[in-house]
């Protein structure tokens, strides 16, 4: 199964070169999301406890970064779908777990690469490590964590719809309020009662807190368990729910 999933990694990361558009415009919408909020909001929104709104939003900006990054995933699939290469893999002698693993490990390898520039992006615009290098590169693998099990949500989805326009659809249907109903732009304690109470209860508020605390340097309490138990149990959950219905889909 190991040599099946690299097979299968290798095969999914070999498209970016060829592609080099892919990664731009993976890399298009968050630059673009730090400079708006920095640079057009940030003058006007003070955030209690930091010096400067950069050292607020960088670390939300990277959280949702890696969770759209999560969207390659099930565009991936749902394409490989569409031309009928899935049935040419079940036809060979190879692992079927391979074909998600694969395809989540190499989506997590593309990810790292975006989110390694977005660092960078961040210290052009003054975002520096508050904390130490561990603690900031635990708070780096913490959301890379994250982003990977919102893969295998994409995943199934890819699976579950007819083509990859409809995944990018169903896709940002839910990203969009997690990401902006969340601590990612602003402190939820000025939320409305209701989208305070779904704030609190979100998973990305989590790990975007663990990750900011972790990259300021001040103790990120019990926001680290949980970011780190959601995505242990996303990833368990609907990895298991996506190789069902790759199952499903294979019969068929």
């Amino acid at each position: 199964m190991l040599r099946d999933t690299w097979t299968e990694a290798t095969r999914n990361l070999r498209v970016v070169p060829r592609s080099p558009d892919l990664m731009i415009f993976a890399l298009v919408q968050p630059v673009m999301f730090v400079l708006l909020f920095v640079y057009v909001f940030g003058g006007s929104i003070e955030i209690p406890g930091f010096a400067t709104y950069q050292q607020y939003l960088l670390p939300g900006i990277f959280a949702q970064t890696v969770l759209f990054g999560s969207g390659f995933t099930g565009a991936g699939v749902a394409e490989d779908m569409q031309k009928g290469l899935i049935e040419r893999l079940r036809s060979l002698p190879m692992s079927q777990s391979a074909v998600l693993i694969g395809r989540t490990v190499s989506d997590l390898v593309r990810n790292t690469v975006t989110f390694a520039v977005m660092l960078l992006v961040g210290f052009f615009v003054g975002f520096r490590f508050e904390g130490s290098i561990p603690a900031a590169v635990a708070a780096s693998a913490l959301l890379l964590g994250f982003g990977y099990a919102f893969s295998w949500i994409m995943a199934l989805i890819g699976l579950s719809v007819s083509s990859v326009e409809t995944v990018n659809s169903a896709g940002f249907v839910w990203m969009f309020p997690i990401t902006f109903v969340s601590s990612t732009f602003v402190d939820p304690s000025t939320f409305p009662t209701p989208l305070r109470w779904f704030a609190d209860i979100n998973p990305f508020t989590a790990a975007t807190n663990a990750s900011r605390a972790l990259y300021n340097g001040y103790s990120p309490g019990r926001d680290l368990l949980l970011s780190i138990g959601w995505a242990i149990g996303i990833s368990v959950v609907f990895g298991y729910l996506a190789n069902r219905r790759f199952a499903r889909a294979n019969r068929t």
